[in-house]
This record gives C-alpha cells, structure tokens and sequence, in this order.
C-alpha cells in the first residue's frame, strides 16, 4: 500500500427506538438501532444492558472489541500466506474493559486478544511470532488510545 494512501468508509445509525413519546423520559425509549453500509446487511445494534440496552444487540463496546480482534486476524493470516504458513483454524475469545468516570463518561482501559490458532505446515515458532508483527500493522490497534494485548496460542495440526 502506498505511503499517505486514503481509505473512506461509510455506516448509517438509524435509532429505532422511538416508543411514541421519544425521549420525553430516560426510560421512555429504547437503546435499539440499526447499523447499516452501502451493499451489506443491518446489524442490530443497543446499548450495553448497564444502559438500557438491549442483550440480544450488539453494543458499541462489543463491535469495538470485535474490530480489534477482527483486524488483528485479517493480518495475521495475511502474514501467515505470505511466509508460507498454513492456518486451518483461527478463534479469538477477546475481551475488553471499559471503565466509567465520575462525569458520567467512560473509557476503555484494555483489551486483551486470545487467538488460538491451528498450523498444518509451518514453524510453530514463526507462527507465533507473526502474532507481534499483525499486532503492528493492524489499523484499528493502531487508533486506539488504550493498551491492547495479544495472548496467542499456536499448535500444530494432527
């Protein structure tokens, strides 16, 4: 990719929440919107249950959490295909924190990512080395102002 190289991307929140009244009263309305981008499908999106929300949605908090593990992935198996190695299964159960302010505010503190990762061919040790430099390239850990951590487990095939 060529240095100072531009990238643009578009979402659509739309609040579906109105209950009649809109937001006449904190619990007048629901958290309930709908994300959308040109040519993808909706996803379903709340606030975190602490703030109304609802559980079966995705919150802002979940999607970023799954941008860093998602990232951290397309790079990592990027990395992997260029030097030869061969993933044949990859599953991250990453976790994150965000901590609120007195102000009402808030902020994520970290996020820890925990790939486990399965080889068919390959060095396991390069394999787990490509964990650091993914963790690099990714754009998303890149424009976060929190520590995020990598926890990599790499095997072998049988």
């Amino acid at each position: 990719m060529a240095q100072g190289r531009k990238h643009s991307y578009a979402a659509t929140v739309t609040w579906t929440g109105n209950q009649g009244t809109g937001t006449s009263g904190y619990k007048a309305y629901s958290r309930d919107h709908e994300i959308t981008a040109p040519g993808k499908p909706a996803l379903l999106g709340s606030s975190d249950p602490a703030f109304r929300g609802d559980p079966a949605r995705y919150n802002p908090e979940d999607l970023l959490v799954a941008s860093l593990s998602s990232c951290h992935m397309l790079w990592y198996l990027h990395l992997c295909s260029r030097d030869g190695i061969v993933v044949t299964a990859y599953t991250d159960a990453a976790t994150g924190t965000m901590v609120e302010t007195a102000d009402g505010g808030g902020h994520f503190a970290q996020v820890t990512l925990r790939p486990t990762v399965t080889i068919a061919k390959g060095g396991l040790g390069h394999a787990r080395e490509l964990h650091h430099e993914a963790h690099r390239l990714c754009f998303i850990a890149n424009s976060v102002n929190f520590p995020v951590t990598v926890e990599a487990s790499v095997v072998k095939e049988e």
